[in-house]
């Protein structure tokens, strides 16, 4: 495995302030009952007004980096996936980069919507195996809630703010990137998307009026596309790699809705409910740090023992999706 990377570090951040399907009722027609049942979700967290999507993205850094017995010195590359930079440039990457003192590292944002995590890893693996970097930091982060409506019932009571981070090298413990799988549609871009802010729709008082800078979602359309393609992604991961379904001691999901999730569950039916890692309850959908988010709880919540495969899977906007195979190198 010595010659593959893996992830020897891993760090989150998710704001103090937690918003309760109590206090959505106050502000949409709805109900904590409907949005359990539909989602899963009972609470959500929501960033402070001072902070933003570089500033959670620099905690998870250190904390990654402290995880990985690293200085910010050491890092040559980082990569950020968000869907919420702070600026359209500069780069999201380069605040953090400034931020964190890691002068040597060249930076770059990406944007993969709910896979950006796995969009992220697939470049780090790269760029270690084949001797380009070193150590390459990769932080998602998003502050959802600068582009959420929350007089929009659909949306606002799915997604909420947070940051993750990992650091990817050859050297060390951790959990070895057996294999990546991703995906695209374009066909399907206008399901899920933010239509103003960009060169198409420039910011007007219309297009502020018209709501054009809240994420605007067909969730049925989104919900079947993303069952399927994830569990496409999957099953290529374990193709590639020979495996079957029975190797996989753990499925880390994207956490988009508890529906979502029990839908891929499905195929792993070997596995216990408690092997198919959620945290949708408790922090909602934050989507390119969502994955992340989750695979850091399961490292401190559970022991992971060397040989343990872990899956991870994703379905962003694009549409975009993938997996990873992820084996403990202990």
């Amino acid at each position: 495995m010595n010659n593959k990377a893996k992830v020897i570090g891993t760090g989150s951040y998710l704001p103090e302030r937690i918003l309760t399907n109590r206090e959505l009722e106050q502000m949409v027609d709805t109900s904590d009952e409907w949005i359990v049942t539909r989602t899963g979700m009972k609470e959500r967290r929501i960033a402070a007004p001072d902070e933003f999507t570089s500033t959670m993205g620099v905690i998870a850094a250190r904390r990654a980096l402290e995880d990985a017995k690293l200085t910010p010195q050491d890092i040559d590359y980082i990569i950020v996936a968000t869907i919420t930079p702070d600026y359209p440039f500069p780069s999201t990457a380069c605040l953090i980069q400034q931020a964190l003192g890691a002068k040597k590292a060249a930076s770059v944002d990406i944007q993969a919507a709910c896979t950006g995590y796995l969009y992220a890893l697939s470049m780090a693996k790269a760029f270690v195996e084949t001797g380009v970097y070193k150590n390459v930091l990769i932080v998602v982060s998003e502050k959802l809630s600068s582009i959420i409506d929350y007089k929009d019932r659909s949306t606002c009571v799915l997604f909420g703010d947070g940051a993750a981070a990992s650091v990817v090298s050859l050297e060390g413990k951790g959990l070895v990137i057996q294999s990546v799988r991703l995906g695209a549609d374009g066909e399907q871009a206008d399901l899920l998307k933010m239509a103003g802010g960009g060169c198409r729709h420039p910011t007007t008082v219309e297009t502020v009026e018209q709501g054009m800078h809240y994420i605007k979602m067909a969730g049925n359309e989104v919900f079947k596309h993303a069952v399927r393609r994830m569990e496409a992604a999957c099953k290529e991961c374990l193709e590639a790699l020979q495996l079957q379904e029975l190797d996989v001691s753990w499925v880390v999901p994207h956490q988009a809705n508890i529906r979502i999730i029990d839908a891929v569950a499905k195929r792993f039916e070997h596995l216990p409910p408690e092997r198919i890692y959620k945290t949708v309850e408790k922090y909602g959908n934050t989507s390119a740090s969502s994955v992340a988010i989750a695979l850091h709880d399961l490292l401190q919540n559970h022991p992971i023992k060397t040989g343990e495969k872990i899956m991870l899977t994703a379905f962003g906007s694009g549409f975009t999706w993938g997996a990873a195979l992820l084996e403990a190198d202990r």
